[in-house]
């Protein structure tokens, strides 16, 4: 899998996360992706953040790291431009991947939900 970078875009008490329906499975991840050759962590968590919801972020920290087959690193930022939903990247070309759905959802709502890590949840509450 490699390394990968995600955003966490929280915006009047709710996250932005992306919703998977994969193979029957509905799940919520951080909004993200692989780090490509000659690119930071950070660089890659704005890429993706422009392909996969259409919008520009400024990196404020980092707030939580992963160990899962490679590094997970996820950032906390703030749209400084753009519409979300209007990402264009792969996975949205790609039907044999499921399909992915940008939404706020609520921070008192985050428990019920099932977010993969669920350890970055707990990672970003102080800052929601």
């Amino acid at each position: 899998m490699g390394n990968r970078s995600s955003v966490i875009i929280i915006q009047n008490k709710k996250v932005l996360l992306m919703k998977r329906v994969k193979e029957g499975r509905i799940y919520y991840v951080f909004p993200g992706g692989g780090i490509e050759i000659g690119e930071t962590p950070e660089e890659a968590a704005k890429r993706e953040a422009f392909e996969e919801l259409g919008v520009e972020v400024k990196i404020i920290k980092c707030i939580s790291k992963a160990a899962f087959n490679g590094n997970q690193y996820y950032y906390l930022a703030d749209i400084i431009s753009g519409k979300v939903g209007t990402g264009n990247g792969d996975e949205f070309r790609k039907t044999d991947r499921g399909t992915y759905t940008p939404m706020f959802i609520s921070v008192s709502d985050l428990s019920a939900i099932d977010i993969v890590p669920e350890q970055v949840v707990k990672d970003l509450l102080p800052f929601a």
